[in-house]
């Protein structure tokens, strides 16, 4: 039995819309285990972002709990709460989120800069990972010079620098092209495969289809939790493209 590693039991968001307030999580309940590759699907406006949010402690529920390793999130301090994202969760946003005045070798190690490692460790571990998504050459170039999927390769290697064996994937093709979206991807089932628990963000089926079980949304419910068969698989695309 693989361990769990991420567990939402109930948990309830609103948010003030004027005068209205807007419930946008009603009671969700799941769990993730050690090793999954979960999607997280369903209509604009459903509650998918405001979930990945509160699963990477970037944002808390109303009510209900968060568990990571067991841990209740809610019951911690500020201080715990950035820790464990630096030590366990690894975040990568659909706008990049890299900063402009950094090299990509400086954004990818800046997590570990907030986590106290040495710059000999930050280095290395940098560069790692920048090899892991084949960029290997790009680490003394600003993310200006790059183009929008290879920004979204450093933004997973920034994830993977902390070594927390959980990413949360919030949308990573929604600014790409068809070409992009597809070698980002495949980036993340080869990251999955070797090892990593990936929750994934998206509206577009045919990547929710990528993964191991899909998770849907409406309404701020889960509608559908489901776990393909061995026999059904992951898709793969099979587009053998290399990422621009």
């Amino acid at each position: 039995m693989k361990n769990q590693v991420l567990k939402v039991t109930n948990l309830t968001k609103s948010f003030n819309s004027g005068a209205q307030e807007v419930q946008v999580l009603k009671g969700v309940d799941f769990s993730i285990y050690e090793g999954e590759f979960v999607s997280i699907s369903g209509p604009s406006g459903c509650g998918k972002s405001t979930l990945l949010n509160i699963m990477g402690i970037l944002d808390t529920p109303d009510s209900g709990e968060y568990l990571v390793d067991g841990i209740q999130v809610a019951n911690m301090n500020s201080s715990q709460r950035a820790q464990i994202r630096g030590d366990r969760i690894g975040f990568v946003f659909q706008s990049f989120n890299l900063i402009d005045e950094l090299t990509v070798l400086e954004n990818i190690a800046l997590p570990l800069k907030y986590r106290g490692d040495s710059f000999e460790v930050r280095q290395a571990r940098a560069k790692a990972c920048l090899q892991k998504v084949g960029l290997a050459d790009k680490g003394d170039l600003f993310p200006n010079q790059l183009s929008g999927g290879q920004q979204q390769r450093v933004s997973i290697a920034r994830a993977l620098a902390g070594d927390s064996g959980i990413m949360l994937v919030d949308e990573p093709t929604g600014n790409l092209d068809s070409k992009n979206g597809d070698a980002v991807m495949e980036l993340l089932q080869a990251l999955n495969q070797q090892g990593t628990t990936i929750v994934l963000v998206t509206h577009d089926p045919r990547y929710a289809g990528m993964a191991h079980r899909n998770i849907q949304l409406s309404d701020g419910m889960i509608v559908s939790d489901g776990v393909k068969s061995a026999s059904e698989g992951s898709q793969n695309l099979h587009t053998s493209v290399e990422v621009d």
